[in-house]
């Protein structure tokens, strides 16, 4: 069974909107402020260990502009994002550009119950707020990871909503990937799972 992960660019007040600017915000490209080498391969390895992307509309249409054109700059990484099965949830998109992409409208957790099933890698989900409060609704998340940069955006979206329902985690994981950004990876509190991606 597959392992839904949650992975985020994340700033100290917890905003994850455009880290990597592409969305044209006031505050977008945040991430690039602080180098952190050893993240890059982390997303890296993360990439690797994935069967399927699972996206928001937002998400993938600013993934599906970008990636596509980048696979002489940025190599394997780009290789991978492009080649692999993706799935946007989304109830306004009618046609995919990204190749290997399906269209979910609806009935979205039984469809991501169905994915956990189909596939035996992780299902990843970056970006996306809108979807990843669904998810945390119908207690689909497996585990959360999330690189801590040092920034204070003081406005943009964020990954816990106001009024989200509380919940209980377990620190897995924790580690520098920069001089100043620092990898978490929780989990839900009683959840067992994989290690590997924490090693």
């Amino acid at each position: 069974m597959g392992k839904l992960v949650v992975t985020e660019f994340i700033s100290l007040d917890g905003v994850i909107e455009d880290p990597g600017g592409a969305e044209g915000t006031a505050n977008g490209g945040w991430s690039f402020r602080s180098p952190a080498p050893e993240g890059q391969q982390f997303k890296f390895e993360e990439l690797k260990s994935t069967d399927v992307q699972l996206l928001g509309r937002v998400t993938y249409e600013g993934f599906a502009a970008a990636w596509p054109a980048m696979e002489e700059s940025v190599g394997e990484f780009a290789v991978l994002m492009n080649s692999m099965p993706k799935v946007v949830v989304s109830t306004t998109l009618t046609e995919a550009t990204w190749k290997n992409t399906t269209i979910v409208a609806d009935n979205v957790a039984a469809e991501v119950a169905k994915l956990k099933d189909q596939y035996d890698g992780d299902i990843l989900v970056a970006g996306s707020a809108t979807l990843v409060d669904t998810l945390r609704e119908h207690d689909l998340i497996d585990e959360y990871r999330l690189m801590v940069h040092p920034v204070l955006l003081g406005t943009g979206k964020r990954l816990f909503r106001d009024g989200a329902a509380a919940a209980n985690l377990e620190l897995v994981d924790s580690r520098k990937v920069g001089p100043d950004v620092l990898l978490l990876i929780y989990r839900p509190a009683g959840r067992n799972g994989d290690d590997s991606a924490s090693s």
